[in-house]
């Protein structure tokens, strides 16, 4: 088995935590990979291969990411073409999309004999037309289209299989796939979805309304966002990366992509438990 590892060197321990994780595999008989660029600093490590990214995405078996959500995030952007399951090891605060924390590193034997579980996790196809000419995303959090200017309010409208949900005056509005319900979305007020579900939950940021509150619409939905008022400086985020200007004649689509990304699950935590562990036992301890 080829494991692709790759380490958010901006986090504290994670060369370390990197060194740690080709031990561990190289003992069981498989092969740790790393991207070229990395050499210099892991040129160390027994047994450890440097290839080339397309090459180590196209024909790693594993990714291994270690960091925080972000990283995963940034990681899954990038391996979703080639259909290669994740494996996130948490160096971050919360760390949802990562199933494994960095103190429970020998559970990375269960690679080896297939002892894992896989999360088949529902991805957002997001299409932004504009000036005649689309272009495709795919999140596994969230789009975001939202305001520019800190101190205005904007309006957006959005439809729903071609008929009106409503115009929306706020900071911006938040299309979540269940996975990404416990980021953003959750944090403008949106409600926790079990990741096993297929829906979209669309969430309005800060409304300028008592009654806007989150909608979730069915996982066969087809939603449309427009700018509902003119010379609105408005910005498309997803999946807190890539984007862009979104302009008075630009229409955004959101629903279901026909693509999902696996993640690797090592310690058999459901969901619940997770949620346990990371929300609510934090906000205990604050």
């Amino acid at each position: 088995m080829k494991l692709l590892i790759r380490p958010n060197l901006d986090k504290e321990g994670a060369a370390l935590c990197a060194r740690q994780v080709c031990a561990i595999v190289q003992e069981c008989g498989m092969t740790p990979w790393m991207e070229k660029s990395l050499e210099p600093l892991f040129s160390t490590c027994p047994g450890m291969q440097f290839v080339e990214p397309e090459t180590a995405f196209r024909d790693c078996d594993v990714c291994i990411v270690i960091g925080g959500d972000g990283t995963i995030l940034h990681t899954a952007q990038q391996l979703i073409p080639y259909a290669r399951p994740v494996l996130g090891i948490n160096l971050g605060r919360l760390g949802f999309l990562a199933t494994l924390e960095a103190d429970q590193l020998p559970m990375l034997e269960r690679l080896a004999s297939g002892d894992y579980s896989l999360e088949n996790r529902m991805l957002l196809e997001v299409i932004l037309t504009k000036g005649g000419e689309e272009k495709t995303f795919l999140a596994l959090n969230d789009v975001v289209v939202s305001k520019v200017e800190m101190a205005k309010i904007v309006d957006i409208q959005v439809s729903c299989g071609g008929r009106k949900v409503g115009n929306y005056r706020a900071d911006g509005v938040i299309f979540a796939a269940p996975t990404g319900t416990t980021a953003y979305s959750l944090s403008a007020g949106g409600p926790i979805v079990d990741p096993g579900m297929d829906c979209i939950a669309m969430t309005p940021i800060c409304p300028h309304s008592l009654f806007s509150r989150t909608i979730l619409f069915s996982g066969d939905s087809v939603l449309t966002a427009r700018p509902g008022a003119h010379g609105q400086n408005l910005y498309l985020t997803v999946d807190g990366e890539e984007g862009g200007f979104f302009p008075d004649d630009a229409a955004l689509t959101v629903r279901r992509s026909q693509v999902r990304l696996s993640l690797i699950n090592l310690t058999g935590n459901e969901f619940y438990e997770v949620l346990n562990n990371k929300l609510l036992r934090r906000a205990y301890d604050e």
